[in-house]
């Protein structure tokens, strides 16, 4: 990736290896490859947003946990981020970067503290300190790490985080629970309805894709019809063919809400209020999922 001025901006995102990288906006997966350009021309990733919140043990897409100083944050996040990032000093080599952007859709934008990652420049991926390497290593650790991913930040002067409480938030009481029954990796029991099919119980993990789950088990026919299963988009979020329901939802709401790129691809009629797209959700405990 050649850059010949200093100002470049990227949206950190990596989600399915299926779809080609566009420019200027477009919802674009891509697992093994990132973008870099000039913010005249700024290039995009498909973003995908769908999270509930959790102090240091499990979420969705997304938990928070503040570190012991108080302007750190580090978050899990699921890919793609959704984050522009910049170089933090274009005048020094290898200062690494810094957000100047959290766009909506990306899974970073449903944290509670997406308004104080302003400015604020990337510490550590996982475990990997990348807060002396180049913009250019940062995003190749970034789209070479896992999904979800943690990412440590070091905030902007004067931002703070209190506590997990105050980031988890009244709202996420529900979350919060069961992410403090099922840790990330617990094996849970995950029932699939289909029409015309008997119902199929099968097991996963907390924290692992609900599509690429279901598309483990031949059993279940996710994408119905050859419109489905020639023109799905590989799980980036673009067709809005994986949608299932969650029927075990409407009292709980322990999957969250569903986000506004939901709503743009699965719409918002009557019935459909349980609807969600599968690439878009990680399984957060046992649930009954209905085929559509």
């Amino acid at each position: 990736m050649s850059r010949s001025s200093t100002s470049y901006i990227a949206i950190v995102a990596a989600y399915s290896a299926a779809a080609s990288m566009h420019t200027s906006h477009a919802f674009v997966p891509s697992a093994s490859s990132s973008s870099c350009v000039r913010q005249s021309a700024q290039a995009s990733f498909s973003i995908i947003n769908t999270a509930t919140t959790t102090p240091s043990t499990t979420s969705l897409f997304m938990s928070s946990t503040p570190a012991t100083t108080t302007n750190t944050l580090t978050l899990q996040l699921e890919k793609p981020l959704g984050l522009i990032l910049e170089e933090s000093d274009s005048t020094i080599p290898n200062s690494g970067v810094i957000v100047t952007q959290v766009n909506e859709g990306g899974s970073a934008f449903a944290s509670p503290s997406a308004d104080k990652l302003s400015n604020a420049k990337i510490t550590k991926v996982m475990e990997t300190d990348v807060s002396a390497m180049s913009f250019d290593d940062v995003m190749d650790v970034i789209v070479g790490a896992p999904s979800p991913l943690e990412v440590e930040f070091a905030l902007a002067a004067g931002v703070v985080v209190e506590s997990a409480a105050v980031v988890a938030g009244e709202g996420e009481a529900a979350a919060v629970v069961a992410a403090e029954e099922y840790e990330i990796g617990t094996t849970v029991t995950i029932q699939v309805e289909q029409p015309d099919k008997p119902s199929i119980t099968l097991e996963g993990k907390v924290g692992d894709n609900l599509r690429k789950t279901l598309l483990a088990n031949k059993d279940i026919e996710l994408y119905r019809g050859l419109k489905k299963k020639l023109g799905n988009c590989g799980g980036g979020g673009q067709c809005g063919f994986c949608a299932v329901e969650f029927k075990d939802d409407s009292e709980s709401g322990v999957w969250g809400e569903r986000s506004e790129y939901e709503d743009t691809r699965i719409g918002r009629k009557a019935g459909t209020e349980g609807h969600r797209l599968a690439c878009m959700n990680n399984i957060v405990g046992p649930a009954t999922v209905k085929t559509l």
